[in-house]
């Protein structure tokens, strides 16, 4: 077996969670303070990374869609078609640009270009490693029951 170069461990800085109007910024591209750094960090490479990005992206959409829904001199049909046309191509944009723009937000906060990929990249070899571990430890230990059965 052989062991990744850098283990993740305790984060570097610590993880101070922003404020919710910190957030919102954050949410709609602003850089946090240097405290967040830690956090921003966390927010891009922890495993639900992928989902807290949809969950940005549609912060940001709320108030285009509701403006949308309000004020446009049509039908509540087509209203809502416009706003599901736009939710699409938005999701659509979003998720095929997901790493560039969460490396931004990365850079942002003080990190060189790459450190979420390398993070996340390092955490799932880790993850696979462990997996492997207790798949070959399954393995031994059927293996020793059949043995086992076998000698009787």
């Amino acid at each position: 077996m052989t062991t990744p170069t850098a283990e993740p461990g305790p984060p570097a800085e610590p993880i101070v969670r922003p404020a919710l109007h910190r957030w919102l910024w954050y949410a709609f591209g602003g850089a946090l303070p240097a405290r967040h750094r830690g956090w921003v960090l966390h927010d891009t490479t922890t495993p639900t990374w992928w989902l807290r990005h949809v969950v940005r992206m549609l912060v940001q959409l709320a108030i285009p869609i509701a403006l949308l829904l309000a004020f446009l001199p049509a039908g509540w049909g087509l209203r809502l078609a416009c706003a599901g046309g736009g939710l699409a191509l938005a999701l659509f944009y979003s998720v095929a640009y997901m790493p560039e723009a969460v490396e931004n937000r990365v850079v942002k906060a003080g990190y060189p270009a790459g450190t979420a990929t390398r993070v996340r990249d390092r955490a799932s070899l880790v993850r696979q490693q462990g997996e492997s571990d207790r798949k070959r430890a399954a393995n031994a230990r059927r293996a020793a029951r059949y043995r086992d059965r076998m000698e009787r």
